[in-house]
């Protein structure tokens, strides 16, 4: 029989798997406390929350959502880690985390509609940010333009040149 208590808990993970723009599951199995509340802080940092829920009321919520199966994941202690729109960052900083502390273990991930393991994650991470892909692309949108700039400019320069040597050759 569930109790009100448990009730409430699987609406609230519900209700942030449904807000997330993606989640990655990680094993924190080793952690210390100091270590926990360093990898909080480092990806609030990012836009990304970590909760750990009782892996049974987490089935259940994804249950409720129609999700895939997540048991495998779900097995033994579970950081579940909700990040924004914005996958990228979280996972750079997720991995950054797990290279310095090597008990953090990453599970797996859902994002877009699909469960992701932990390779995929990790692939994720090692995209450039949003920021840097945008910075890419205004680079190469505006090299066209300042190549055409260039060139509409040029005729005038030469003209410009010509007209001061004529000058120059006319005071001589």
């Amino acid at each position: 029989m569930p109790t009100r208590a448990k009730e409430s808990k699987v609406a609230e993970i519900k209700e942030r798997f449904s807000a997330a723009g993606g989640v990655v599951f990680a094993d924190y199995r080793g952690l210390s406390v100091k270590e926990m509340q360093a990898l909080r802080a480092k990806l609030r940092e990012v836009g990304t929350e970590v909760k750990v829920y009782k892996n049974t009321l987490t089935e259940i919520a994804l249950k409720e959502l129609d999700y895939p199966d997540m048991g495998e994941h779900l097995a033994g202690p579970t950081a579940v880690l909700f990040t924004g729109p914005d996958p990228v960052a979280p996972a750079k900083a997720l991995f950054d985390f797990a290279k310095a502390n090597k008990a953090l273990e990453i599970k797996a991930g859902y994002l877009d509609g699909q469960v992701l393991d932990a390779a995929r994650v990790k692939a994720i991470a090692s995209l450039p940010s949003r920021e840097e892909l945008i910075a890419k692309f205004m680079g190469a949108a505006l090299g066209p333009v300042r190549g055409f700039m260039a060139m509409a400019n040029a005729p005038a320069g030469a003209f410009a040149r010509a007209l001061r040597a004529v000058a120059d050759q006319k005071a001589a």
